[in-house]
């Protein structure tokens, strides 16, 4: 023992796993290097709840939207479905508009289905405006092609009560 580094002396030692002994010398380096990946995918992991918004942030609640228009694209993810609604203004210029849902376990919960709405459908959205005044809102009912109207989920619901 004389001689010897004491921490590479530690690399080597076997240490019990169950009915076997395992010898970290060689695998020291291994066995960081997969702690730091397993740390980077949590990490990465995480992104997506630290890049979800409120309400407030983005909508206004003093900007009402009404429309009606022709379904052009249905976006059914988390953490919001979307769909886009072709909408013909006064002045005849076609619009897209892009209108944010509700999580979808809470569409579910309100009777949706990934087949509620598809291209080509007409429906008629109310909703709230975004606060850059862009052609983006976050639809709070939509009257489908069939004459339902469902509510979209909207987190506006908590703010205006």
């Amino acid at each position: 023992m004389q001689g010897r580094d004491p921490v590479d002396f530690a690399k080597h030692i076997e240490y019990p796993v169950g009915r076997a002994f395992v010898t970290l010398g060689r695998h020291f380096m291994t066995i960081k290097f997969g702690i730091f990946v397993a740390g980077l995918g949590l990490l990465a992991a995480s992104a997506p709840v630290f890049a979800h918004h409120s309400f407030a942030a983005e909508y206004d609640t003093k900007k009402p939207v009404n429309i009606t228009g022709t379904v052009t694209k249905v976006e059914w993810m988390n953490p919001h479905a979307r769909f886009y609604v072709d909408v013909k203004g006064p002045d005849g210029k076609v619009v897209n508009w892009n209108f944010e849902l509700g999580a979808i376990p809470v569409l579910l919960k309100q009777g949706w289905t990934k087949n509620s709405l598809k291209e080509g459908d007409k429906v008629t959205v109310e909703g709230y405006g975004a606060k850059d005044s862009s052609f983006t809102s976050n639809a709070r009912s939509v009257v489908l092609s069939d004459g339902r109207k469902v509510f979209a989920g909207s987190s506006a619901q908590a703010i205006n009560n």
